[in-house]
């Protein structure tokens, strides 16, 4: 099983990086705003997503409608092996680059918001299934991290050759809510 994750994650992150700059965009603005425009995502107080990587669906969209709508932001922080805490972005000033060239809150501006708290949690990962199982980057921190947010609906944003029919999963892979990519809505 470990051997068909690490293949599926090396398919997908070499899919994802084959996408042109205007497809990415493309793609990420149709996909970010189908977010926006979901209920579950319009009536959160707390968000918690993730600053994109190259070649993931881009967030910016997201973080500009928060910080608009006066939400509540949050990223996660690493903070051990595996472990990550939500730490608020009061806004696009307060990040610089952290570690492994991924973005994150300046030491002297982070405020924690416990995981509890959280309404809607935006979920990356390598791949996701139509029964919504996540195969995550191969970490293990949203699968600690998920089960933390029991109030938060969590949505997977995804470019559609991600969704594959069934994901090999464990008893720790923790699922979605609901996968929106450009072409449909999971839920």
């Amino acid at each position: 099983m470990l051997e068909r994750k690490k293949l599926l994650r090396r398919e997908m992150r070499a899919r994802r990086k084959s996408l042109t700059e205007i497809e990415r965009e493309k793609f990420s603005d149709v996909i970010t705003g189908k977010l926006l425009a979901q209920e579950i995502y319009q009536r959160a107080e707390i968000v918690m997503a993730y600053v994109s990587m190259p070649e993931e669906v881009q967030l910016k969209k997201i973080f500009v409608d928060a910080f608009n709508r006066k939400k509540i932001l949050a990223i996660p922080l690493i903070t051990g092996k595996g472990e990550m805490q939500p730490v608020i972005v009061p806004d696009f000033n307060a990040l610089e680059v952290g570690a492994f060239g991924i973005y994150t809150v300046r030491e002297g501006l982070r405020k924690f918001v416990d995981a509890e708290k959280i309404n809607c949690v935006i979920v990356p990962g390598a791949a996701f299934d139509v029964n919504k199982n996540r195969l995550g980057l191969g970490g293990g921190y949203y699968d600690k991290f998920l089960p933390r947010a029991v109030a938060a609906k969590k949505i997977a944003l995804a470019y559609d050759f991600q969704i594959v029919d069934t994901l090999p999963t464990e008893p720790h892979d923790s699922p979605v809510d609901i996968i929106i990519t450009e072409k449909r809505i999971i839920k």
